[in-house]
């Protein structure tokens, strides 16, 4: 008798949390022979159109017989995905290997109730995912003609789709290859998803306050107070089970008595009673939920095991979750008018969006906008960010036409790839400001599941500045820079005027400026203006005028000692004026005045920047002038090096990892190496290991005269000053005596592996790294070889895809990088060689995680030739690349 075949391994990793079309939410996962009831009962609920549309005719119900086929599967080459929302399947999606291993059908099926919803193309992605993985590169499939929403999912899907009409069926057949327009479509429709699933949050038509209470002080009367003080436009409840009267309203004793539907819960429950409420809240049909209550990730493993069942459970009932230990969130747009936080009333209306992960923090952020009246338009502060993210709020902040900038202080960055991809996109249309300490790295909040990076010190700064974001250390920093942005226009170049009425200050702020890149251009010192408000004001604003009239001038401070008789209301509103009539910014220092935005003018509060330290205004307008120039720069422009296979690559990487488990990496020989690298158009220039003189000489003369010899020890092969490298050796006597010589000058150092190389044009060293992060991706790293790098840690890093301009400010970013460029006397490196070389190692990183590490130590950069001297290069099984072409929440 015939042993049964083993049931094969369940690819967890395939699994997903996706947010629909609409902002809901459902888990999509490979469906499992356990599926076989539950999609019996899917089929049968489907209408009788819906059922012949998938299956060309009508069966009121499956045969036992496919119901095996449809749910028994291998996982390779047959192959199903279910998305559910409260456990109960909502749409199928599946692929069968055809004769040809390299195609597959793909059919789908989606519930009648869920139509519109976006199911359809999200299940075809991650299909196509799976698909790729398992060698498979083109999909086909069969609809009937009548059938045009399956249709619509092809053909907007961003593939190439080519059709063929036969016997009343439409073939349908595409590579699934991830292309340019593919991905853009995927973003598009992920940011539209995302985008109104915040909205949900911060729109809602109706809030339930879970947990409100008559106590005085508590969480969840403060809360409902908010809400209710706030004049929430929309429908309030109070839940409390034990109540019988909160905040003058009767509460209902649990969010399945609230009659009519509700659209966000803010839950203030004691820990234990939380995933009872969100269960609850789950079958009742909330969209989203704002937890209060902390000690989750912050209570061990108990709580991190009780926070991502929390996320879990709320995203499988179609809820996206704020928290927990979130301060809340408000939106001042008078439509909505919603103020569930513990900020004791709305923020005033502006156009200043704001985003923090701890209560404490966001406390701190929130305090320190108001003391600068800065306006606010939608806040929400993230707490455990254990679902909602700074990335959900950009999405959102992009289409809001309520925000003008977007402020976030980030304590960690769970998805740094997609943040960079969004912020990139953002900045082109918002300022984008991040507060993030340097002391505090780049890490990830507890209960996440990849904890730690590899990436070196300076690459998410480098990831920030590709992204055009306003990097700033302190809250005080953001509040300073988000007052200029969200009041003044930008300014359109470095020029400054400085106006004052003290000389030394004017000096002081000159200098200042001069250090932080700005371009003094007018320097107006010593104003009277103690003249009298009638006279004074008058002065002041020519002053303003003719100075900023001036060739060069694109904006000025204004640097004030305090004035009898003139208020600070009053010259604000002077200064405005001059703005206005300008189009240039204007900010103003008022020295002496602990506090100016207290007494500037409420209603010029989002208009006129005030500080107190003219140090303070010019390093915030510094960061405003820098952004402002970034916008000048021309779109991205993405020119792939010519002579590249990465199909070919991709096919000898899959068959290196074969057999290869867990986090283990398999360094690649020198031939391996430069076979990986030739498909990128990559030469490493050959050298060949000896043990003898007799065995150097043989090599030398294979390769060709001249030569060099060198260690193959790793930290010295590109010593000269070190011993490590002979050059110029002509002939097999020099050959042997060099030999001799230098492993009687290496034995110190225990480098006894020797290896010959032909000679390359002489020129700089550099070096050339390529990682693969578990946070940030790819990053590429480039130095100048020796103390540059070794004892000055002088990097410059990019984080792929790399644009034309990325590539060429990484080779010019290393302090050192002036030796490429001729210095003292010696001739410039081929530096558009070496341009040539990092977009090829960046396209490669980009486009294959399965490599670990790429290491070029050294390269020379002759004034002809760029060569490099030596390889090593590591493989691995891929991490799940956190912007992988799927659309997935995160973990």
């Amino acid at each position: 008798m015939a042993k049964p075949e083993p049931a094969p391994d369940y690819p967890a990793h395939w699994e997903a949390d996706v947010v629909l079309r609409d902002g809901g939410t459902g888990h999509l996962r490979p469906m499992t022979a356990a599926d076989a009831d539950a999609v019996q009962a899917f089929h049968m609920a489907q209408s009788q159109n819906s059922i012949y549309l998938r299956f060309f005719t009508y069966k009121s119900k499956l045969t036992a017989k496919e119901l095996r086929r449809f749910t028994e599967l291998d996982y390779r080459d047959r192959v199903a995905f279910v998305i559910t929302r409260g456990g109960e399947i909502i749409g199928i999606g599946r692929y069968d290997r055809l004769e040809n291993p390299a195609e597959a059908e793909v059919a789908f099926n989606v519930s009648d109730a869920h139509q519109g919803r976006g199911l359809g193309s999200i299940l075809l992605e991650h299909l196509a995912a799976a698909a790729r993985e398992n060698g498979i590169d083109k999909f086909s499939a069969e609809v009937l003609p009548e059938n045009r929403k399956m249709i619509q999912v092809f053909s907007e899907a961003g593939y190439e789709v080519h059709r063929h009409f036969d016997d009343g069926v439409i073939s349908l057949y595409f590579d699934i290859d991830p292309t340019e327009k593919s991905r853009a479509v995927m973003e598009s429709r992920e940011h539209r998803a995302e985008a109104r699933s915040v909205a949900g949050l911060l729109a809602p038509s109706s809030v339930a306050v879970i947990g409100a209470s008559r106590a005085w002080g508590s969480i969840g009367q403060q809360l409902l107070e908010h809400v209710v003080e706030g004049k929430f436009a929309g429908a309030i409840h109070a839940v409390n089970q034990e109540a019988l009267e909160v905040s003058g309203m009767m509460p209902y004793a649990s969010i399945a008595q609230v009659p009519g539907p509700v659209d966000l819960a803010v839950i203030a429950v004691p820990y234990d009673q939380v995933p009872g409420v969100v269960e609850q809240c789950g079958k009742a049909g909330v969209k989203g939920v704002v937890i209060a209550t902390a000690g989750f990730a912050d209570d061990g493993e108990r709580g991190l095991r009780r926070q991502r069942a929390l996320v879990r459970q709320a995203r499988a009932n179609g809820m996206r979750l704020v928290g927990p230990a979130s301060l809340g969130l408000a939106n001042t747009d008078p439509a909505v008018s919603l103020n569930a936080s513990m900020a004791p009333e709305l923020p005033r209306r502006g156009g200043l969006g704001i985003f923090s992960q701890s209560a404490a923090l966001g406390v701190s952020l929130f305090a320190s906008m108001s003391r600068r009246e800065v306006g606010m338009s939608t806040v929400l502060s993230a707490g455990n960010r254990a679902d909602v993210s700074g990335n959900d709020m950009m999405q959102f902040w992009e289409d809001d036409a309520n925000t003008q900038a977007c402020g976030l202080y980030l304590e960690s960055i769970g998805n740094p790839r997609k943040f960079s991809r969004i912020s990139r996109r953002l900045s082109r249309s918002k300022p984008v400001i991040v507060a993030k300490s340097d002391s505090m790295g780049l890490r990830l909040p507890p209960g996440h599941a990849v904890r730690t990076t590899q990436a070196p010190a300076g690459a998410l700064d480098a990831m920030l500045r590709q992204s055009g974001v306003v990097r700033v250390k302190t809250i005080e920093e953001l509040a300073d820079v988000a007052q200029i942005m969200v009041g003044q226009p930008l300014p359109k170049g470095p020029g400054l005027a400085i106006i004052g009425n003290s000389g030394a200050m004017g000096t002081v702020v000159a200098d200042v400026a001069e250090q932080l890149g700005l371009r003094v251009v007018a320097v107006t010192s010593g104003l009277v203006l103690d003249t009298g408000q009638s006279r004074a004001l008058p002065l002041l604003k020519r002053t303003v005028l003719a100075a900023l009239a001036q060739d060069g001038v694109d904006s000025a401070i204004v640097t004030l000692m305090p004035v009898v008789g003139l208020t600070v209301e009053k010259i604000a509103s002077t200064l405005q004026e001059c703005s206005a009539e300008t189009g240039k910014p204007v900010i103003a220092s008022f020295t002496g005045i602990v506090d100016p935005r207290i007494h500037v003018n409420r209603q010029m509060a989002d208009s006129l920047p005030a500080f107190s330290s003219p140090g303070s205004a010019i390093a915030a307008l510094a960061a405003v002038v820098r952004y402002a120039q970034w916008l000048t720069l021309d779109a991205p422009v993405f020119d792939p090096p010519e002579g590249v296979n990465p199909q070919a690559a991709q096919l000898l990487l899959d068959a290196w990892l074969e057999g290869v488990s867990g986090d283990g990496l398999v360094n690649l020989s020198p031939a391996q190496s430069r076979e990986l690298l030739g498909h990128y158009g990559i030469e490493v220039l050959e050298s060949e290991p000896f043990g003898s003189e007799d065995q150097a000489v043989a090599a030398a003369e294979r390769l060709g005269w001249p030569v060099a010899i060198k260690t193959i020890d790793p930290s010295l092969r590109h010593r000269l000053d070190l011993g490590g490298v002979r050059i110029n050796i002509e002939n097999a006597d020099s050959l042997r005596r060099n030999v001799v010589q230098m492993r009687k000058f290496l034995q110190p150092y225990g480098a006894k592996e020797l290896e010959v190389q032909s000679m390359a044009e002489v020129g700089q060293s550099c070096t050339l790294r390529a990682i693969e992060d578990p946070l940030l991706g790819p990053v590429v790293s480039f130095g100048l070889s020796g103390d540059a790098v070794n004892l000055l840690d002088d990097w410059a890093h990019r984080v792929p895809p790399l644009s034309v301009a990325d590539t060429a400010e990484l080779v010019r970013s290393p302090r050192a990088a002036v030796k490429l460029f001729g210095y003292e006397g010696l001739p410039a490196g081929n530096v558009k060689a070496l341009e040539d070389l990092v977009a090829r190692i960046a396209m490669l990183k980009d486009e294959h995680p399965e490599v670990a590490l790429v290491e070029f130590k050294p390269i020379l950069v002759g004034p002809n030739t760029v060569t490099v001297l030596a390889a090593e290069v590591h493989i691995g099984n891929a991490a799940q690349r956190t912007d992988s072409a799927r659309r997935a929440m995160m973990s």
